[in-house]
């Protein structure tokens, strides 16, 4: 048997290597250098770093713009109070994201949610790259997307809640309610894996929001004197300032999230100013027709909701679409915040019909309009429709069930809602011992 082996091994070395021995060398050769040219390693762009670093910091004044848009809507005895539900946010979430929620959301982990590889960023370093930008700026791009979505929900709280309450509801909705859907929808985890689309954010940032804003509204009950009483916007000029702001952030929001100065960037602005615009119009033409006066109130809220509608669709719908989202989308909303008067829910800021009602259409509609990296029902691709579907369908009731343990455990621990008393003085005072205006 040895003999026989040793003889094989003899021909085979002798006849075939001779032969086929140089055609193999030159294959391996070549198929790993077609490797090595498919899989070429990334290469930090300058354009496309200031670029994202540009659209973070727009993004990050968002959230101020938020606090201007909440507080003019509020009376004045809740002015600050507002304001401090979204400046705290960038505090809050801020550190959060930095130490452990950015890994919860990007780290590799599984389907589900992500792990602490990334816990304190320890494995960057300034050559670190996601894609062609530094990591450093990748994480605090998506993080300012972290810190304004609990932030909208304050909406929803405003003017009942107590401070202590509402600082702790944001660290842990944002561990066990934000992190893992970004992590389902843009981290690698099972929606991203299965096709679902989401550009910027219509379900991990909106309708996640939206959904938690309904329930917290629920949960905490009406404010005093609701529906009776008027509850009149205290300084509407604030809310269309916030407006603005919020606006003119919304271009890093949707053309950032291109992660590149490209095409597919400017795609994303077209759309986004394109369906802000119809949305703005389609919500004033409304009130003109229903209500006989245009508001200032109407005219910003269908803005939002514009802008709302297309972040999901930006980068894969064409303008003509963006176009025809942004008019239903004004129609749309304008009704979504009339359901808290048939319902009798108290949704202080409307959250829920701008946010939770505006985002899923969003997504929905990606599903039927979407031609840019891929297509939608429209174009016959039924079964993008339905991940789209399924994609609203799961964000909104894991947003709704851990936003209700949230809120359930912190009631029955410390409390949700301030007493009679200081919601009647107002939470300015009250809560944090100064006051808005003195004149």
């Amino acid at each position: 048997m040895l003999f026989v082996t040793r003889r094989i091994t003899k021909i085979l070395l002798s006849t075939v290597l001779p032969v086929f021995g140089p055609a193999f060398a030159l294959w391996a050769f070549t198929a790993g250098s077609a490797l090595a040219a498919d899989a070429p390693p990334p290469v930090l762009n300058t354009g496309d770093t200031a670029w994202v670093l540009t659209s973070t910091a727009l993004v990050m004044i968002m959230t101020p713009g938020l606090a201007l848009f909440y507080a003019g809507m509020v009376r004045k005895k809740n002015v600050l109070s507002s304001c401090m539900h979204s400046f705290v946010a960038l505090a809050v979430i801020g550190v959060q994201w930095m130490v452990y929620g950015y890994s919860l959301a990007f780290g590799t982990g599984n389907a589900f949610i992500g792990d602490f590889s990334q816990f304190l960023l320890l494995p960057m370093t300034t050559d670190t790259l996601n894609g062609t930008i530094p990591a450093f700026v990748f994480m605090w791009f998506q993080g300012m997307f972290a810190i304004i979505t609990p932030a909208l929900i304050s909406g929803a709280l405003a003017e009942r809640m107590k401070f202590s309450s509402y600082v702790i509801f944001l660290i842990v909705w944002a561990t066990i309610v934000y992190d893992p859907v970004a992590h389902w929808v843009w981290g690698g985890g099972w929606l991203q894996t299965w096709g679902a689309l989401d550009f910027a954010g219509g379900t991990v940032v909106h309708l996640s929001s939206g959904v938690s804003a309904l329930v917290m509204a629920v949960v905490l009950g009406r404010r005093l004197g609701f529906p009776g009483e008027a509850f009149i916007p205290h300084n509407l000029t604030l809310t269309l300032l916030g407006a603005a702001l919020l606006w003119f952030g919304w271009f890093g929001f949707n053309s950032g999230s291109a992660l590149a100065a490209n095409g597919l960037a400017g795609l994303a602005f077209c759309t986004t100013m394109t369906a802000s615009a119809a949305a703005a119009f389609s919500w004033m033409m409304m009130e003109w027709i229903f209500h006989k006066k245009p508001s200032a109130l109407g005219l910003a809220s269908g803005c939002v909701a514009g802008l709302v509608v297309i972040t999901p669709a930006a980068g894969f719908v064409t303008p003509a679409w963006s176009l025809v989202m942004g008019l239903a989308g004004g129609v749309v909303c304008y009704y979504g915040v009339r359901i808290k008067m048939k319902l009798g829910f108290d949704d202080s800021l409307d959250v829920v019909g701008v946010h939770g009602v505006g985002g899923s259409f969003g997504a929905i509609c990606t599903g039927i309009f979407a031609s840019v990296g891929g297509t939608g029902l429209i174009y016959g691709n039924v079964a993008q429709f339905v991940k789209q579907v399924v994609g609203v369908g799961a964000t909104a009731i894991y947003a709704a069930v851990l936003t209700y343990l949230i809120a359930v455990v912190i009631d029955k621990t410390i409390g949700l809602r301030v007493d009679e008393e200081e919601e009647t003085i107002g939470l300015d005072r009250q809560m944090h011992g100064e006051v808005g205006y003195t004149f």
